[in-house]
């Protein structure tokens, strides 16, 4: 799983969010700077970002956290930052994200645009879950197989809980969130 969702060239493949992640550099600390794009079909959205993966907690527990931003005007979100962390369990590993951003269209629009990020993320976690489960490389779901109402084991959102903790979405973030910022 942790190769998956870190490595630059794999985890495009799996995530609605972006068409493309590039590295940039590294620093002492052991923060990576990354370029991203989302292609749309008339716009390319280019953003930078950094993040930070630890591996080294108790009982085997990995977090990845990550700060990005764009300044162009066409993409919902302009900036935020998250977090990933990977339980083990006796089943798995059980990935918990928690994630926030400031909206790019204002905050009317947000309240269109948020459910719909929060869907393709869910979805794309299941996307990453058949993949590292059953060996399902993504290109077979792409985003039209959300329809396929016929192939059970396709990707679907629903099967993610997408309700955030009571105290917010970030109530839980690892300290290394704190290291990490787009600037």
């Amino acid at each position: 799983m942790w190769a998956l969702t870190q490595d630059p060239d794999l985890h495009p493949r799996w995530d609605l969010r972006f068409s493309r992640i590039e590295p940039t550099g590294s620093d002492s600390a052991g923060r990576s700077r990354f370029r991203y794009e989302r292609a749309l079909p008339l716009h390319v959205i280019r953003g930078e970002g950094i993040s930070l993966g630890e591996k080294t907690r108790d009982h085997g527990i990995r977090t990845s956290a990550l700060a990005f931003s764009t300044d162009d005007r066409l993409s919902p979100l302009r900036s935020g930052r998250g977090y990933w962390r990977y339980v083990p369990t006796p089943e798995g590993v059980r990935f918990i994200t928690g994630y926030d951003y400031q909206p790019g269209w204002g905050r009317f629009a947000d309240l269109a645009m948020r459910p719909v990020i929060l869907w393709m993320t869910a979805w794309s976690f299941d996307r990453l879950r058949i993949w590292a489960e059953r060996g399902e490389e993504p290109d077979r779901w792409p985003l039209l197989s959300v329809v396929w109402f016929w192939r059970s084991g396709r990707p679907r959102a629903a099967r993610c809980r997408t309700v955030p903790p009571r105290d917010g979405a970030m109530a839980d973030a690892p300290q290394t969130l704190q290291r990490v910022s787009v600037s």
